[in-house]
Parts: structure tokens; sequence; C-alpha cells
């Protein structure tokens, strides 16, 4: 068994960005500027909004957060939002989610401009991905095709099993791994709530992808020999006997199930770090206008 060690892929990423940023800057050429939008103050948010700063501040991009109280209305969170849009100091930005539940993320979200998406989340860029079309992909599924790519797992004619569904990562994932590149030619089973039969699925498979948010849902018992386990998943289970009160685990029963795989993704360790270094390369694509040419502006009337 192998681990999926994502803190040092990471870093290697990180020091590939830095040095193309050095060159950027000794060739007179724009320095990739990343912003975020942060509504409230959530703590599991500004946790991860932070993180993102200090990456951008690690390989020499510019960055702002820009802070709004919880209470900010819809039409002022969009007005915000056009002004990013229509920045062109700003290569790309992200809105940080969830969102209060008075204002309507999928609104939010349709209001970023596409070639500012770093998030990989406009319908526009979901829809260049499912067609095999340069585009910004969404950064927890770039960070895993990552992975797989630095550790030279094939994964032509191989079986996929991914569990979970959501539009940030289980639906995208499966698209990805069933396109035409050289990490993809899968056949992706798509499994969720509602499959039946789960286990017959994930015994089958060679690799899985397990993303629902269950804490160690995936046990030993429903993994062949020899598979290639990523575990997306990543919570706060109680522990009293961390200082802290707590730890982190994934959706993978990592003791139970990393005996019998060939890879496995750690948690933590693993693809959270491979997400925040995927919005720096998406950042850098920005800047370098490498999926569009021209500025996107929307009429708010028109969201």
């Amino acid at each position: 068994m192998e681990l999926l060690d994502g803190k040092k892929i990471a870093t290697e990423i990180k020091a590939e960005i830095a040095i193309e940023v050095k060159n950027l800057k000794a060739n007179g050429k724009k320095v990739p500027h990343l912003a975020a939008v942060l509504v409230g103050d959530d703590g599991a948010s500004q946790t991860y909004v932070n993180s993102k700063v200090k990456s951008c501040e690690e390989v020499g991009f510019k960055s702002t957060l820009v802070r709004l109280n919880k209470d900010i209305t819809e039409n002022e969170l969009l007005t915000q939002i056009n002004l990013l849009n229509n920045d062109d100091s700003v290569d790309g930005f992200i809105i940080q989610l969830p969102l209060p539940k008075h204002i309507n993320e999928e609104k939010i979200l349709l209001a970023v401009a596409p070639e500012k998406d770093v998030d990989g989340f406009h319908p526009m860029n979901v829809g260049r991905m499912a067609l095999n079309m340069p585009t910004y992909l969404p950064a927890t599924p770039k960070g895993i095709l990552e992975l797989l790519k630095r550790y030279n797992i094939s994964t032509e004619g191989k079986h996929c099993v991914v569990i979970g569904r959501s539009n940030i990562v289980g639906l995208p994932m499966s698209i990805l791994m069933a396109r035409k590149n050289k990490i993809g030619n899968c056949t992706v089973t798509l499994c969720h709530s509602k499959t039946k039969n789960l286990k017959e699925e994930t015994l089958r498979a060679d690799i899985i992808i397990a993303a629902l948010g269950i804490p160690e849902f995936l046990k030993g018992d429903m993994v062949k020999k020899g598979a290639t386990i990523i575990d997306v998943g990543i919570t706060r289970v109680q522990d009293h006997s961390k200082k802290s009160g707590f730890r982190i685990v994934g959706d993978v029963d990592f003791k139970a199930v990393s005996p019998k795989c060939s890879y496995i993704s750690p948690v933590p360790g693993g693809v959270g770090l491979m997400t925040v270094v995927s919005l720096l390369q998406n950042t850098l694509s920005a800047a370098k206008e490498e999926f569009y040419k021209k500025t996107i502006n929307f009429n708010l009337d028109e969201v």
C-alpha cells in the first residue's frame, strides 16, 4: 500500500507555480491576482479562505479578501460580484460557500463571469468540462486528477466507482474519469444514497472515489484487493483523547481499508491540500488567458 501524499504533491506544485510567477515578473508580465468573497463569520469558511490567501502569498500571487456582513442582501452581494467581474486587476475570484440562507447560492454563482470562475462552478465551464474542452476544472476533482497523474496511476480501461453526486465533487468527478484523456478513459459507475447493492458495486471497482460526507463509510469488506482509494471526505469526530476534543476522519475506514489497497489518500494530508493548489493553477491559467480572451460583462437585470 502506498499513500497518495497530498502534502508532498501540493508542495511540489506550489514550487512550480512560484517559479512561473517569478518568470512572469521578470518578463514584465502581470502577476496573478485571486480574490475571495467571504460572507459572514463562519469559522470553517474563514479557515478555508485564510489558507487560500496564505497559499497565494507563498507562490507570489496577489490576493484580496472581500469580507462582507452576514446580513448583506442578495442584491448587494450581486453588486459586489459585478465589481469583481469588471475589475481588470482581478484574474479570478471565488465565492466561499456556504452562503447565508437568505441568499440564493445558484443565483450568486451564475453571476460570476465564466472567465473569472476559477472555482469551475459556472454552467459554461461545467459544459466545457463535459465536452472535454479547455476550461477551469472544479478544484477538488482537478486535485484528484493531479494526484493520480503524479503517482502514475493507470486509469485507462479501469472500473471507477464514485460515491456521492454533489455538483462540487461527485458529478464532475464521474465526468472527468470517463473523458477521453490520459487520466480518464474509465468505465464509471456513479453511486449515491439511492443506489441498491452498493457493496457489490464497490467490490468490482479498481478505483473508488468516496465523496459523500459520511465518516468512515467505506469499510474493508467493500473493497477488493489492489484497489486505488481516493478519500474526499473530511469530518470532525468527537475524541476526548485529543487535546482539541476531536479528530479529523474521511469517508473511508482507513485502518480497515488501507491494508487491501494499492494506493490510498489519507485524511488529513490528501485531497484537501490538493484543492487549494488546484485553485492556484486555475488562477494562473486565468492570468495567462488560457481559456478566455475577452471580458464578458453581465447585466445584473439579466442574472
